[in-house]
Parts: C-alpha cells; structure tokens; sequence
C-alpha cells in the first residue's frame, strides 16, 4: 500500500464533498442501498424467525457490497498499471487514473458531512421565520415526529443530528477506509443504512431490525468515541473530557451519547428528553444540565467544532500513512483501497 493510494483519492474525495455535498441529481450508492433494503425487507419481515431473516439479509448486504466494491476497483487497476516515480530517497507510485478517479467519487459519496451542515444551517434560518417551517426544515435531517415540536426542541434536534452525523457520516467512514479501505468504507455506509432504515424498537422493526442494529453499534464504537475527542480537541477545552466520560454512557445508544455529550458540554446546553418515532414515544435520558435557550450563535460554533474535528481527522488519517511510510513499513493489503 503506498501514501498516495491512500493519501490522493481522500483528499480529492474530501474536497469535493466540501465543496459540493451530496451530488442532488446524480446516483448515489446510498440510494442503491436503501431499495435493497427496503427490498429484503418487504419480502423477509414476516412471518417466523424475523429475527434470523433480518440478521441473514443485513450480513448479505453488507458483504455483497464489500466485496461488489473490491471487485470494482480491482477490474479499473486491471485496466492500467501504476505510474512510478522517484523523488529524492522516495519511492512513489501513483494508481492508474481510472482507479483513482472511482477511489475518489466513492469517497466522496461516502462522506456527508457538507450536506448536512447546510440542513443544520436551514433548520436555524428556518424556524427563526415561522415554528412550521422550522418543523418541516428539521423533518429533513431527524427521524422522529416533529409535527409538535417548538422552537427549542427544533435547535436541540438540529445540533444533535448534527453531532451524530459528524461521526456516522465523517469520522466513522474514514475510520473503516483506514481499516478496510474503499470496500470497508461502502460496507461501514451499507450497515449505517441499514441502522437508519430497520435499526429501530418499534413493533415492525425490533425484531427484524435487531442485528443491523447492533451490527451499527459495534461498527461505531471507536468512531464515536474518536469523535468525541476530536469535538474536544478543537474546543481547546480538555477538561471537557470528563463532562463527556459522564453524559456519553447515558444515552440509549451506546455511541450516539458521546459525539452528543461533547456539544452540549462546549455549547453548555442540554440535549436527549423525549421523543417520538414512529408514533411510539421514547423517553430518552438527557445529556447536560443547562437547559437554556439554543441560539443561532450556537449553531455558528457547533459548525464551526464540527469542521475543525473534519480537518482534524482527515490530518490524522494522513499522518497515520506518512508514519508508515517513513518507517518504511511494507503493507501489502488484501483489499485495494
């Protein structure tokens, strides 16, 4: 594995979700997911053993597009060899232009956290126009039902979807592209998807739905906690680590509290309280004590903690391949990237 195999397509990935977001109007592998889905689950979430039936279909999906990917990127390095060159003391060896281009676009469907700012941004702008507007905004980027929510609840729905997309949909993939590479990473997205479609304990989704949730819960893990940090470090304000060691474990899921608890500890606001989804209401715990007003300032500094840890992560990820290759550590991966 060489630097700019890894190196080059993130960075072109990233900048392009900078300054794009989601590509409105062009496929997107997340759509494709979702219908097949949405597909297994109207043939399979019936009957007996919905809980088997929905563990066989999640543990398909996600290695049918684990392995639908290797196969992709290993047919578009067929095509070309590499282009080698050397520069001082170093080796290097760029992938052949079709590879990198299909390594970069994945990447770059991959990651969301552009997109969803600018929702956060709108929610905001929203409701400072009218409570129904900022209802149907908030709709947009949360799953429960916002038909009753006030103003206050909107900001608060807003800034944790924006918390916990900084990790599912920013820190979480480029973790799994460090680990997996570009399969890894379009695997992590297909179990995400299917938490987020199935991954729920209503009566149609507890049982079916009961692996691909867990399944999330383990691919988050680290990422979450990594998120965490990261949220931290760009605050500058490390005492918050222990403000998040203490609310992160009370939330219901056992990742989402920890990106959350990082932004209520730096906004000093609190989030979590009940919900309703799907027409079932869920007491959530809360996280943070200081129950006051969200602002539009707010959000500003939420964007703000929310781009310094994407960079942040993004160095990181290079540093971890410039340490290897300055050790002159030999990889040689199963999975191309």
């Amino acid at each position: 594995m060489t630097l700019q195999t890894n190196i080059l397509p993130l960075l072109i990935g990233w900048l392009l979700d900078l300054l794009l977001g989601d590509p409105l109007g062009l496929p997107h592998p997340v759509v494709w997911f979702g219908k097949m889905i949405s597909f297994g689950e109207k043939h399979l979430n019936k009957g007996t053993h919905r809980k088997l039936k929905g563990a066989l279909l999640s543990v398909f999906l996600v290695a049918f597009v684990f392995a639908a990917t290797w196969a992709l990127l290993y047919m578009a390095s067929l095509l070309a060899g590499n282009f080698d060159f050397s520069l001082f003391t170093l080796h290097f060896s760029l992938p052949s232009l079709l590879s990198l281009l299909l390594s970069s676009l994945l990447i770059f469907y991959c990651l969301a956290g552009t997109t969803l700012i600018r929702e956060v941004r709108q929610t905001f702008l929203a409701v400072d126009r009218s409570l129904e507007e900022g209802r149907k905004q908030v709709a947009r980027i949360v799953g429960r039902d916002t038909s009753q929510l006030s103003a206050q609840e909107i900001r608060t729905a807003a800034l944790e979807t924006l918390a916990e997309n900084l990790s599912d949909g920013v820190i979480a993939p480029l973790f799994w592209l460090a680990i997996g590479g570009v399969p890894g990473m379009l695997a992590y997205k297909m179990v995400n998807t299917l938490d987020s479609m199935i991954g729920y304990r209503t009566d149609r989704y507890r049982d079916f739905g009961c692996f691909a949730a867990r399944l999330d819960d383990v691919a988050n893990y680290l990422p979450a906690r990594l998120t965490a940090f990261l949220m931290v470090l760009a605050s500058g304000r490390f005492t918050l680590l222990k403000f998040v060691a203490k609310y992160g474990p009370r939330h219901a899921s056992p990742n989402s509290g920890y990106p959350e608890a990082a932004l209520a500890g730096i906004l000093d606001c609190r989030f979590g309280g009940p919900h309703t989804y799907f027409g079932q209401l869920f007491d959530k715990p809360y996280i943070g004590e200081n129950d006051r007003p969200l602002t539009t300032a707010d959000m500003h500094t939420a964007i703000r903690i929310n781009r310094t840890a994407e960079c942040l992560a993004v160095l990181l990820f290079i540093l971890l391949f410039v340490v290897v290759l300055l050790l002159a550590v030999p990889i040689h991966p199963i999975f191309p990237i």
